[in-house]
């Protein structure tokens, strides 16, 4: 028998979509022959999913889920709304998350694990799904965090179910406090993350490229004023952190629950019902279909390209 190489599996893949253990099982079941193999997994209906995997998922649910003192997300795809309402997709998304916290966040781990009654991975369970259902689903992504010593609250925006929504955070806090009142702080908190979208928990943690981007349009609107370069630079400067630093910093963040206070003073006065210091060491956002190119349909074009081609 020939022997299969990376890139046979990879030619296989890209030829028809179907996940990569599947093409070379393809392979392997037909000594190498690319030809066969393509048949072999349209026979085994796997090609159903594949014709598929190219049509844009940008709905679909956020799973969230803490245990002890950890918590993961995940992000699972699906075409429409509609597929989301689905109790068949509820399920199989609370069925995936509940597997995310030993996956630590990585995507290939949680795609891999063992899912369902006939213990197949997620992959394929996804799969499954997708020749049952009727269209496109992915797991997007996943993450994960946690504490040595204190807990990790949850919020799901939009539930569609328990811990499941269009938009999840996680918000893990390291204090020696009092459970109770830490766990009581940290949903308050997860419920502002979800409305401010913050991008980092302190300024030093932000990223260098946002800050040098933001800089930049600060210093054009800055050179219409006509003065000197050292002063536009301190005016830059400034504005950098009374209006970009405040807007996008969690702990330099007006709190939305109170509308007055920061972040950071509000987890200040906190410690003293928690009855120790409070640190937020992570949190995690995710909000369905973000980052995703959605494909803007042309109705009307579609529709004369259809007449064309019955002419």
């Amino acid at each position: 028998m020939s022997s299969i190489t990376a890139a046979m599996v990879k030619e296989l893949r890209e030829r028809t979509g179907a996940g990569m253990m599947d093409c070379k099982q393809a392979l392997t079941e037909n000594a190498g022959n690319m030809d066969a193999a393509i048949d072999w997994l349209r026979k085994k209906g796997l090609s159903k999913a594949a014709k598929k995997a190219g049509r844009v998922a940008a709905q679909g649910l956020i799973g969230v889920i803490t245990e002890g003192k950890g918590g993961a997300l995940v992000e699972v795809n699906s075409e429409t709304d509609f597929v989301a309402r689905n109790p068949q997709f509820q399920q199989m998304v609370a069925a995936i998350t509940k597997l995310a916290p030993k996956a630590g966040g990585d995507l290939a781990k949680l795609l891999a694990a063992r899912v369902g009654a006939n213990g197949q991975s997620v992959e394929d369970h996804v799969k499954e799904a997708i020749a049952t259902i009727g269209e496109n689903m992915s797991v997007r992504r996943t993450a994960s965090v946690k504490v040595a010593d204190g807990v990790v609250a949850d919020y799901v925006h939009n539930k569609a179910a328990d811990g499941i929504g269009k938009m999840g955070v996680l918000v893990a806090l390291e204090s020696k406090g009092d459970k109770g009142k830490l766990m009581e702080l940290g949903r308050q908190l997860a419920m502002h993350v979800a409305a401010a979208d913050p991008k980092s928990i302190t300024a030093d943690e932000l990223d260098k490229a946002l800050i040098e981007k933001e800089r930049a349009v600060y210093a054009e609107q800055a050179k219409a004023s006509g003065k000197p370069a050292e002063i536009i630079a301190k005016m830059v400067e400034g504005r950098l952190k009374k209006e970009f630093f405040q807007q996008v910093v969690l702990m330099q963040q007006i709190y939305v629950l109170d509308g007055k206070s920061t972040v950071e003073a509000a987890v200040k006065a906190a410690e003293k019902d928690a009855g120790a210091p409070v640190r937020i060491a992570a949190f995690v956002r995710y909000a369905l279909g973000e980052g995703i190119e959605k494909k803007e349909e042309d109705f009307a074009a579609e529709v004369a390209k259809a007449v064309e081609g019955a002419r």
